[in-house]
């Protein structure tokens, strides 16, 4: 796999911007904040490789910060998925490692200054009544009637939430902004509400809990970032970030930049982390980590290399634009990774025994082929030949059809690394499936021996001996849903599943696959990139997931389709 230069982008050039003009004494600091409320998707991984790539590039630092403001939804599991996939995907965040929980007593205090400030007040409307009260596009909202409350009333009722004397939704705290705002978000939004909630980190100290949006950029304030960049759905989000320091500006060390970007929108995928609790609660898949998921924690175990995910992301770009990129990308990616590290290996997916007449029965003899074929520093490795051989049913077509070279009845192929052979007869069931194909052999076609390719054959397979070959579950993942866009209209996405993206078969493989370490990747001659189950995968008893075909098979089946 080659590396090209980094790109440049919009971003790269604020940066480059400031440091010129010195406008962060040449400092850039970054942060990647997840909420912990799932398992990071593919789509993550465009924000984790540009906020620590830029960090790296600039010598600067990224910080990995949990936005853990909703302990109804949030989980010490996540927390630790988090953590494992960005490091899988190759970052460090060294001591850098914070969450919004941390700051809650500044939080706290914060919001006491703005209502000392006269910026802040308690509101007592029920939900639905804020909500009908705060306009729509086209028609301004209108103050609410608590929003006159005095200083002294509002500290008092906020001093009382905290102190837990309140049942949940009777009281929220929301900035006073501007209700007439053509912006949404600043018509007094909420930035404080209760809820009576263990929190995984604070346990029962609170049972008031700030609000993202006020959150999020004091916690960017307060670790100093530079540059707080995030996806295009919080462009609108701006300026009530910017309204939250300007109020606190001689509170915070600083005022961060916040910088949008569009999002990773990838087909055959969805990227709502609602959505992907929705197929993991109703078990629609094996968990987050099932290898059809695009969770970082399923693409690894599909066989993907923090590589080949790094590679994407540079590939695709930063942009302010949204657009859909095609799986394709990702997956050549991968090929292109992949064809670059992955040992080859033979595997018989779906196993057709093959008899040589004219070979001895009780001879055998080893046949060699290249570990990699562009590497030949990598040597060779032994395959025992055999009377009896196990071929792909793929292989062989009883009544071939035209363009067709590999073995049919009369018709000659190469037994890949190993003979000439010319297929004499076929010895079927009592329900007329094929049991086995007589053959005979040259003897003077051997690869790798002198005259060997005296003969030209078109046809060229793969096999295996039935004596040394072992057998093992191996999985063919293919994509989880049928449409590119499964998203798209008002259809329920979950109609769209692929009922073909898993199918399970028992393989021949070489002897040597079973020495595979979990999370190893080979590929499997003429079938695709195959790496070792990271869980199910034991000593001497393997299982494979199919990463990735060797080229694009999809665009063909639904082409003919």
């Amino acid at each position: 796999m080659t590396t090209s230069p980094t790109p440049s982008n919009f971003i790269r050039n604020i940066i480059e911007d400031d440091n010129r003009s010195g406008k962060w004494n040449q400092r850039v600091e970054t942060r990647f904040p997840p909420e912990p409320n799932g398992y990071l998707h593919i789509g993550h991984a465009k924000s984790i490789c540009l906020n620590f790539g830029l960090a790296k590039d600039y010598t600067g630092t990224c910080h990995l910060r949990f936005d853990d403001t909703n302990p109804e939804k949030e989980a010490q599991e996540y927390v630790d998925a988090i953590c494992d996939s960005v490091k899988w995907l190759g970052f460090d965040w060294g001591k850098h490692i914070y969450y919004a929980s941390d700051y809650f007593e500044q939080l706290y205090e914060f919001a006491e200054y703005l209502i000392k400030q006269g910026k802040a007040y308690v509101d007592s409307s029920s939900a639905e009544e804020i909500r009908q009260l705060r306009g729509t596009l086209s028609q301004p909202g209108k103050n609410s009637p608590y929003r006159d409350r005095t200083i002294e009333e509002n500290l008092d009722l906020f001093q009382r939430m905290r102190a837990g004397e309140f049942p949940d939704g009777s009281h929220v705290l929301r900035a006073k902004i501007d209700m007439g705002s053509p912006n949404i978000n600043l018509r007094d939004p909420v930035i404080y509400r209760i809820r009576h909630i263990h929190h995984q980190r604070t346990g029962d100290k609170w049972c008031i809990y700030p609000m993202y949006d006020f959150t999020h950029c004091i916690s960017d304030a307060l670790e100093k970032i530079t540059h707080s960049l995030c996806t295009l759905e919080f462009e609108d989000h701006r300026p009530l970030y910017d309204w939250v320091l300007d109020q606190l500006k001689d509170k915070v060390p600083c005022h961060p930049q916040q910088i949008e970007f569009a999002r990773l929108n990838l087909t055959y995928c969805v990227m709502s982390k609602r959505k992907l609790i929705e197929l993991v609660e109703n078990k629609l898949v094996d968990g987050w980590d099932d290898p059809r998921m695009n969770t970082l924690a399923g693409v690894r175990r599909r066989g993907y290399t923090p590589e080949s995910i790094r590679l994407f992301t540079e590939r695709i770009g930063i942009s302010k634009a949204d657009s859909w990129i095609d799986m394709t990308v990702l997956e050549d990616c991968l090929r292109e990774d992949l064809n670059e590290r992955a040992l080859r290996k033979i595997a018989v997916l779906n196993p057709l025994r093959l008899v040589i007449d004219n070979y001895p029965e009780d001879q055998e003899e080893q046949c060699y082929a290249p570990n990699h074929p562009q590497k030949p520093e990598l040597g060779k490795r032994e395959l025992p030949f055999t009377k009896t051989l196990y071929i792909d049913q793929d292989d062989f077509m009883e009544h071939p059809s035209k363009g067709y070279f590999r073995l049919s009845p009369g018709a000659e192929v190469r037994l890949r690394y190993a003979y000439i052979v010319k297929c004499t007869s076929i010895i079927k069931n009592a329900q007329g499936q094929i049991e086995a194909i007589h053959c005979t052999y040259d003897p003077d076609t051997k690869s790798g021996t002198p005259g060997a390719d005296a003969r030209k054959i078109k046809g060229n397979i793969h096999w295996l001996s039935s004596k040394y070959a072992r057998s093992a579950e191996v999985r063919l993942y293919d994509r989880l849903f049928t449409e590119p866009y499964p998203d798209a209209g008002e259809q329920d996405f979950k109609t769209y599943l692929n009922p073909n993206s898993k199918k399970i078969i028992t393989a021949y493989l070489e002897p040597s696959l079973f020495e595979a370490q979990p999370e190893q990747v080979f590929q499997f001659e003429r079938h695709g990139y195959f790496v070792a189950d990271r869980v199910d995968t034991s000593p001497g008893k393997p299982a494979f997931n199919r990463a990735v075909t060797l080229r694009d098979t999809w665009g063909k089946i639904t082409n003919q389709g």
